[in-house]
């Protein structure tokens, strides 16, 4: 019996193609293929990639320079049909839209929770972990959330009194280096209830021990919001030109609005 060479592998692009006409295709990929398989075989092996069951996929072989064709009869050899480098197959779904699973829908997919008692018994957790290092609230010497905002409120107002910010100076936001150097006025120092401290309510805490913020108005829109956070409003500007900062990145000078002068020749043919 004489020696039968194996037949080399084709590569191949899978695609699938979209709803709407003249439209790139959902799925590419490239694969090789055996010229010696059988149509079912190659169905079988294309599910796993598009998730189209063998018996409602209908292939379509893009061949260069010759038609395109529909692939019948499943148990044809894929060779035979003149599969060659730089061939596609399209792989059609012949199920109604209806029929079709929507993998990209997961709000119908059931979500595992882990109980925190199973958690917490977990020896290889990061939860774990922490504990065996005594970190964050497994420190001993940690402070309590209240105590830490307190902190952090004394802190705010000892970097504003040595940084000499208040209301109309002109500030930059720290760091910063040219040309991207964000500067603009101060507009609002106090506590902003509605931005929230881990692990405290800031309803009905005096604001006395709230953390700090300074609010500027910026000179060119670059900011987050419009004096305003959470539906609480502090001071009024443009729209995303405020920002708030902590008074440890604020740096109070003279820094006047930037002009034409303060770009270089670079800088003005970008803009």
């Amino acid at each position: 019996m004489a020696f039968q060479p194996t037949p080399m592998d084709i590569s191949v692009l899978i695609t699938t193609p979209t709803i709407s006409v003249n439209s790139e295709s959902q799925f590419v990929t490239e694969r090789r293929i055996t010229p010696t398989w059988t149509v079912m075989q190659l169905k079988s092996k294309l599910e796993t990639m598009t998730g189209i069951p063998p018996n409602h996929q209908r292939l379509k072989l893009k061949t260069p320079a010759h038609s395109n064709h529909w692939v019948d009869g499943d148990e044809t050899i894929i060779g035979d049909w003149g599969l060659m480098k730089g061939c596609e197959i399209e792989v059609h779904d012949s199920r109604p839209p209806s029929a079709r699973p929507n993998f990209n829908d997961l709000s119908s997919v059931e979500k595992y929770s882990l109980p925190p008692s199973t958690y917490e018994s977990l020896s290889n957790s990061v939860l774990a972990w922490k504990k065996k290092q005594k970190l964050g609230r497994f420190d001993p010497n940690a402070l309590s959330p209240d105590e830490a905002m307190r902190k952090q409120a004394e802190k705010d107002a000892e970097d504003i009194e040595t940084r000499d910010i208040a209301l109309s100076k002109r500030a930059i936001i720290l760091p910063s280096s040219p040309p991207h150097v964000r500067r603009g006025t101060v507009r609002f120092v106090g506590p902003v209830p509605s931005i929230p401290y881990p692990g405290v309510e800031a309803q009905g805490v005096d604001s006395g021990v709230l953390p700090l913020w300074v609010g500027i108005e910026l000179d060119e829109p670059t900011g987050k919001n419009d004096g305003s956070v959470n539906g609480k409003r502090y001071f009024t500007c443009p729209d995303k030109t405020g920002v708030f900062i902590k008074p440890e990145k604020v740096e109070i000078g003279d820094f006047p609005p930037l002009g034409l002068d303060d770009f270089d020749d670079e800088t003005l043919e970008e803009i």
